[in-house]
Order: structure tokens, then C-alpha cells, then sequence
């Protein structure tokens, strides 16, 4: 098993499940427990203001809720680009992870670079994310802090192929209906 933690998994165009299509993922860990990871290009029309009212100075520049992924989607997770990797309990990779429980959720924004707020996670058993890797459902990138905090997350399915290059490049042009091409 080669761990996933700290990467991106990129939806393959042959993934159909609409909680999948065209997402691009952190994966925050991965072990032969299994997997946890966050879509990071599903923002939703809500705002953490209205949804989780004590969250709001965490959301962003944009103020909205992403979802996740399709479990638990009544959780809430947090995730931040820390001053100090110290004041994460999780870290995905460089200093970007999920806060600790001794920091104060209204000292974050004095501890962090940039938040965002998420509703649900995505979550695979033991093997699972081994199995659909070996299938080629996801395509593995590495992960930086401004795909994670993307203005823009909506367009990072292709834009993150597109940084892969040669045939990655070429798949980001793809029509969301092969058919009607």
C-alpha cells in the first residue's frame, strides 16, 4: 500500500457517482485502516454564516460552505494553512491541516494563513482507495495550499490536470458529455 496522505486524487472521467464526478480531493489520511479526504471543488450556495453560525469568521473570502464529500454530511471539518504546523491536530501535508482542539476556534484566524469550512468528508474501508487507485478511478497529484484555498475551486478539475500535463492535459478538455462532442 503506498499512502495517499497529503496528495490530490483527481476523479478519473470514468467516475459517475455524483458525489465524485469531476472532484478533485485532499486526502488527509490514508493508512490500511483506510482513507480521509475532503472535495475540494464542491462549494455550495450556503454560507457558513447561516449554517453554522459560530464557523463564520472562518470561511473564507467567499463565505461559503463546500461540501465535503457524502459522509457525514451534517459534520462540520475545518481546514487552515497554519503559522505554526503546531496548532493543527491533523496535518494533510506542509502546514495545512485541521486545528487543533486547544485552539480557541475564535484565536484561529490569528493563527492561520487562510481557512475553509466544510460539510462532510469522503471515506474509504480498509483496501477500498487501494482498490479503486489499482482501477485507476483517481488520478494522483501532489497538493499545494493555494489548490486547497482556491479562489476559483469550482474550475481546479481541470485545472489541476492541466498542470499534470501530456495526456492529463489533453483529458482536462474533456466535455462534461463525451457524446454531444
Amino acid at each position: 500500500m503506498d499512502s495517499q496522505h497529503g496528495r490530490l486524487l483527481v476523479a478519473s472521467p470514468g467516475i459517475a457517482d455524483p458525489s465524485f464526478f469531476r472532484t478533485v480531493l485532499l486526502i488527509g489520511h490514508h493508512d490500511e485502516q483506510g482513507a480521509l479526504g475532503l472535495v475540494l471543488n464542491r462549494p455550495s450556495e450556503a454560507r457558513v454564516a447561516e449554517a453554522a453560525p459560530p464557523l463564520a469568521d472562518l470561511a473564507g473570502d467567499d463565505g461559503l460552505l463546500y461540501l465535503g464529500g457524502p459522509v457525514t454530511p451534517e459534520g462540520v471539518v475545518v481546514v487552515a494553512e497554519f503559522e505554526d504546523p503546531e496548532d493543527a491536530a491533523l496535518l494533510a501535508f506542509g502546514n495545512v491541516g485541521v486545528p487543533s482542539a486547544r485552539v480557541d476556534l475564535e484565536a484561529l484566524p490569528e493563527v492561520t494563513e487562510r481557512t475553509r469550512v466544510f460539510a462532510g468528508h469522503a471515506g474509504w474501508g480498509p483496501g477500498q482507495l487501494d482498490e479503486e487507485l489499482e482501477r485507476e478511478d483517481w488520478i494522483v497529484a501532489p497538493a499545494d495550499p493555494d489548490t486547497v484555498f482556491a479562489d476559483d475551486a469550482e474550475d481546479l478539475w481541470p485545472l489541476v490536470l492541466r498542470r499534470l500535463g501530456g495526456a492529463y492535459a489533453m483529458i482536462a478538455t474533456m466535455p462534461v458529455d463525451p457524446s454531444v462532442n
